[in-house]
């Protein structure tokens, strides 16, 4: 009996096409809160040349409370359009934080905070900055900025341009001073809670990532 002809080789189907992660992956660079970051970062010079070189306190206090209000929206913006990524994990933290010594720094210079009240700002991001590099070093896995740390930055980057605006004779200057130490105080406290939270925090994401280096596979 004579045999069928084979059914004729078609090529084969092409793979369908795969969708795109809805945020492209956390290895990306360029993304819009990132480049809120930067831009945040790139004001710190202008406010320095505002306060120191042009005399303009107002101006710069303004920039200051301008930036502390837009903390918010890069890491906003990131969830919201799942744009979270690694470099914005470690660029939205180190904004923050120089951001704050800038602040801190700028105000003690002209007079605006008293150094007791600097001093415990500045210790407080000296410590999680190092306790961030040593976990790093010892391997453990990233840790996310916690919620109650954020408040404590964003309540402290609106206390000291109020700081600044209030550093004068005028009556009205008095009563902004009384407003600032209020937002100064509640900000501080938070921000020394944060890092005692972090405590905890800190041992789970080092052990796990020495357990994943014991099972083969490189800390995140």
């Amino acid at each position: 009996m004579a045999q069928a002809a084979p059914a004729p080789q078609h090529a084969a189907d092409p793979a369908p096409a795969r969708e795109p992660a809805a945020g492209g992956g956390e290895d990306r660079v360029l993304t819009v809160p990132n480049v809120v970051t930067a831009v945040r970062l790139a004001c710190v010079p202008l406010f320095v040349w505002l306060l120191f070189g042009a005399h303009q306190q107002a101006a710069a206090a303004g920039l200051l409370a301008g930036l502390g209000a837009t903390d918010w929206v890069d890491g906003t913006v990131a969830r919201r359009f799942h744009q979270v990524s690694t470099v914005g994990k470690v660029l939205d933290p180190t904004a923050d934080r120089l951001l704050v010594a800038t602040a801190v720094l700028s105000s003690v210079v002209v007079g605006a905070v008293p150094a007791w009240f600097a001093a415990l700002t500045v210790a407080r991001e000296a410590l999680v900055s190092s306790a961030v590099l040593v976990l790093a070093a010892l391997g453990a896995e990233r840790i996310d900025v916690l919620f109650i740390g954020k408040a404590g930055t964003f309540a402290l980057m609106f206390a000291y341009p109020i700081f600044l605006l209030a550093h004068g004779s005028a009556a009205w200057q008095g009563d902004l001073r009384v407003v600032a130490w209020v937002i100064g105080l509640c900000g501080l406290a938070l921000a020394w809670v944060a890092a005692a939270r972090y405590l905890p925090v800190a041992r789970a994401a080092l052990a796990a990532g020495r357990a994943g280096r014991r099972a083969g596979r490189p800390a995140p």
